[in-house]
């Protein structure tokens, strides 16, 4: 009675530890360290800030990610269970019945009904004399760490992403607004032109040029429109709520530039993620072909049993029907047909492409940070080129402006001049966003970490 009452208290112990594991995981969830938050506060946009917070609880590729890592967690519990002995209780209730005449010599069992009661606890447990299992835990808690860089990995995209997306929506509503003032404009000197035409003043010709001009204007006014429609539903999705009807954003002249680097040092991919992956990778590759080393050696089993044995129910747990056994079972494969040495020269193999992975991964994370810087230098000096052209263009207008105002230039002259004005502020609006999200790609780049840091002297 007191084995069984035993096997029940046991039974209790496992349930309860089950549920605070279960606990747990739902706590791991709060987690934010992946969103590295400061550094987009730096933008001093309220509505970008929301975002990040709103695409990190909703996002559907986070929460595919973070499932993933909490399934690589359940496998390193799987595994290491297998370092566990194994308690198993597999009642047979039944009941025999034999139709003829059993001999044993010369003895005799004629044809007999009976029932038996069955109640073994088993338990079974590997040894691990050479730690194989103990290598196969720690394998997978290297394939756990592998998977939780490519959650690091979601949430840099998503955010990056996120934040793209919201300045060049913010660059496409300024353009649109900037390009319907063209359209406007182009009309009226279309209408100067036709009134021009109608008394005798220019060839249809001209007017025609015009005319052309206004569907190129208004052809450009329709692509943006389609360009902000589609940012807006790409934005929807990153934020992983289909009920959104409106993205609020701030508007141009509140978008803020913040600093660029001009160099980076070398050292500043060793916080990416497909670096750190690669990384983990070698090392489990590594340990794998320990595994794989280990799996020569015989292997130890050590069983045992205790139970009940009773053909009657009311003996079951008589002191005369207790039974138990205890064991080793050793095993040592003499001929698998070379499976073993395949596979170790398979993870021997896969470590060598392993250690080129990662050279690879160096060279690509290098390339990809300095393409960032170029993109980044081009973007800057881009604008302020723009910039200088758009005011020395506000210069040309302030004169037309005071030419038409003493009547030495007529309305058609500044209207394009009011035209060429908004072209060239075109153009700078472009290059300042292509600066911001610039300095979004270079954040990307060093694996989502202020890059400042590893900004290096010239």
């Amino acid at each position: 009675m007191k084995i069984f009452k035993i096997l029940i208290t046991l039974m209790l112990l496992l349930c309860t530890g089950l549920s605070v594991q279960a606990k747990k995981i739902t706590i791991d969830a709060d987690k934010i360290e992946f969103m590295n938050l400061d550094w987009w506060k730096q933008f001093e946009d309220k509505n970008l800030d929301n975002y990040m917070l709103y695409a990190y609880k909703n996002n559907r590729d986070l929460k595919i990610a973070t499932a993933s890592t909490k399934q690589a967690q359940q496998v390193v519990k799987l595994s290491f269970s297998d370092q566990l002995p194994q308690l198993t209780f597999n009642p047979q209730i039944g009941r025999e019945f034999t139709s003829s005449n059993v001999y044993f010599g010369d003895v005799l069992i004629p044809d007999y009904k009976q029932s038996r009661f069955l109640l073994p606890l088993t338990m079974t447990y590997e040894a691990d004399i050479w730690g194989e299992n103990y290598m196969r835990t720690k394998s997978v808690k290297q394939r756990l760490k592998m998977i939780e860089q490519d959650e690091r990995s979601s949430y840099i995209l998503i955010t990056t992403s996120l934040a793209s997306n919201y300045f060049n929506l913010i660059k496409a509503d300024k353009l649109i607004e900037n390009q319907k003032k063209l359209v406007d404009l182009q009309q009226e000197v279309v209408n100067l032109y036709q009134k021009k035409y109608d008394g005798g003043l220019c060839s249809i010709n001209e007017v025609l040029s015009q005319k052309q001009w206004l569907t190129v204007f208004t052809e450009e006014l329709n692509t943006l429109q389609e360009k902000q429609d589609v940012l807006e539903n790409q934005l929807k999705v990153i934020l992983g709520d289909r009920d959104i009807t409106k993205i609020e954003r701030s508007a141009y002249d509140s978008v803020k530039l913040i600093d660029l680097p001009l160099d980076i040092k070398s050292e500043a991919i060793q916080n990416r993620p497909d670096l750190i992956k690669s990384e983990f990778y070698i090392k489990k590759l590594g340990i794998d072909v320990s595994v794989a080393r280990r799996d020569f050696l015989p292997k130890f089993i050590i069983f045992g049993q205790v139970g009940f044995n009773a053909y009657q129910l009311s003996d079951i747990f008589g002191s005369h029907s207790f039974l138990s056994n205890v064991g080793v079972l050793p095993s040592l494969d003499l001929f698998t047909g070379g499976r073993k040495m395949a596979m170790l020269r398979y993870k021997k193999y896969e470590y060598e492409k392993a250690l080129q992975m990662y050279e690879k991964t160096i060279l690509t994370s290098l390339q990809e940070i300095n393409d960032a810087l170029v993109s980044a230098k081009t973007a800057r000096n881009n604008f302020h080129s723009s910039s200088e052209r758009f005011d020395l263009q506000k210069e040309q207008y302030k004169l037309s402006d005071k030419k038409f105002n003493i009547g030495a230039s007529s309305n058609l002259e500044i209207l394009m001049a009011k035209e060429a004005l908004l072209i060239s502020e075109k153009s700078n609006i472009s290059n300042k966003i292509d600066v911001v999200i610039s300095a979004i790609n270079i954040y990307k780049s060093v694996g989502g970490v202020d890059y400042m840091q590893f900004e290096e002297a010239i």
